[in-house]
C-alpha cells in the first residue's frame, strides 16, 4: 500500500523490513515507531489534515495486522467436506458411521447476559429499545453536546464511511430519538425509562480489556424531580440484582459532554468483599461505568425544557459486565468462536 505521508511512508517500510526478521511477529504491533505515529496525531491542529494524518496511520496499522495474520498462519491441506450430505439428527452417532457429526447449538453468552439484563430493567419500570449498526455525525455527537473540535469526531478514534457514516462508539447515539420519542409520555405525566443494550464499535489498540466491537449497556431516565440519588440508587439496586449479591458503591467528578454533573461510578468488588484480588486489582473497587445527569442542551436539542425536566443517563459495557460475573479475563473470548469457551456458558 502507498502512502501519501511521507513520514508515514518512511515508518511502514521500515516496519515492513523490521517485521522479516522477528520471531514474534506481534510484536510489531507495539513498535516504539508506530506508537510515535499515534503521538503525533495529536499534535497536529483540530481539521482536515489531522483527518488525513490519523486516517493513513489506522491504515498503516491494518496492513500490519494483515502481514501478522498472513505470516502466522499454518498452511494446512484439509480433506474437502460435502456440507450437502444427509443427516439425522435423531440417529445415533454409532449408526451413521458416514455422515457428518453435529451437535444441538446454543446461545451465546452475551445474548443470555443481555436477556437477563432487559429483564432486570423490565422489573424496575424500563422499556428496551434497540440502536443502529451506522448513524450520522448529528445523533453520534452533536445531539449529544460533543463540541466541533472534540478529538472522538476524529477518524483515527471512530470508525467512519466513505459516505461520512459513523459506526457508533455509543449506544448514546439513541438518546435523541428516545427522548424525542418519549415527550408523549412526560406531557402525560409519565417518566421515559428507557435501556438500549447494542452492538458498538471503537478503533481501540486490542488488548485482554479492549475489543473493536463490543456491547453497551446505555440507560435513560427523565422526569420531573430528577436528581443524582435516583441515578444511583438505580444502578446499586440493578448491580445487586445482577450480582445477586450486597455492594457498596461510590462516585467521583468526571467530564462527559453529555451530561452535567458526570461522575464515575464505581462498586465494591463482588468476588472479594474488598479485601483486595486480581480482578479489583487489589484495590477492593470496580470502576464499572459512565454517568451523570443529562446535560440540559441535551434536552433542549430534544424539545424538552431543563428548567421543566430533569433527568440522568449512563453507560457501560455488557462484556465488561458479563465478565466479572463469570470471572473471564479476556474480552477477546467472547468473539473467538472458540467452542471450548463457548461450552460453558452453554
Amino acid at each position: 500500500m502507498e502512502y501519501k505521508n511521507p513520514e508515514i511512508a518512511g515508518v511502514a517500510k521500515a516496519l515492513k523490513a523490521k517485521l522479516e526478521k522477528l520471531d514474534d511477529k506481534r510484536a510489531i504491533l507495539r513498535s516504539p515507531e508506530l506508537g510515535a505515529l499515534y503521538e503525533r496525531i495529536r499534535t497536529l491542529p483540530a481539521g482536515k489534515a489531522r483527518g488525513e494524518f490519523g486516517a493513513q496511520v489506522n491504515a498503516l496499522k491494518a496492513e500490519l495486522e494483515q502481514l501478522v495474520r498472513q505470516s502466522s498462519q499454518p498452511k494446512v491441506e484439509l480433506e474437502p467436506i460435502d456440507v450437502t450430505a444427509p443427516f439425522d439428527i435423531n440417529t445415533k452417532p454409532e449408526d451413521r458411521p458416514t455422515l457428518l457429526p453435529a451437535e444441538y447449538g446454543s446461545q451465546h453468552l452475551l445474548t443470555t447476559e443481555i436477556a437477563n439484563i432487559i429483564e432486570i430493567f423490565g422489573r424496575m419500570g424500563f422499556s428496551a429499545v434497540e440502536s443502529r449498526e451506522l448513524d450520522d455525525d448529528w445523533h453520534m455527537f452533536t445531539s449529544l453536546n460533543f463540541p466541533p473540535d472534540h478529538p472522538a469526531r476524529d477518524e483515527y478514534d471512530t470508525f467512519v464511511t466513505d459516505e461520512g457514516l459513523v459506526a457508533p462508539a455509543h449506544t448514546s447515539t439513541m438518546q435523541n430519538r428516545v427522548l424525542k420519542a418519549g415527550k408523549k409520555d412526560l406531557a402525560s405525566g409519565k417518566p421515559i425509562a428507557v435501556i438500549i443494550p447494542d452492538r458498538v464499535f471503537r478503533n481501540e489498540d486490542l488488548d485482554a480489556r479492549h475489543e473493536h466491537t463490543f456491547y453497551q449497556l446505555e440507560g435513560i431516565y427523565v422526569d420531573r424531580g430528577i436528581n443524582a440519588g435516583h441515578l444511583i440508587a438505580t444502578l446499586k439496586s440493578f448491580l445487586e440484582t445482577y450480582y445477586q449479591k450486597d455492594l457498596k458503591v461510590k462516585t467521583q467528578p468526571f467530564y462527559f459532554p453529555f451530561t452535567e454533573p458526570s461522575f464515575e461510578f464505581a462498586m465494591s468488588c463482588p468476588f472479594c468483599d474488598e479485601a483486595g484480588c486480581n480482578i479489583c486489582s487489589h484495590t477492593g473497587w470496580i470502576e464499572l461505568l459512565g454517568c451523570g445527569m443529562i446535560h440540559p442542551n441535551v434536552l433542549k436539542m430534544a424539545g424538552i425544557n431543563p428548567s421543566e425536566f430533569s433527568g440522568f443517563a449512563w453507560g457501560c459495557g455488557i462484556d465488561r459486565l458479563a465478565m466479572m460475573k463469570y470471572g473471564i479475563e479476556d474480552v477477546r473470548h467472547f468473539h473467538s468462536g472458540n467452542l471450548k469457551f463457548l461450552r460453558q456458558f452453554s
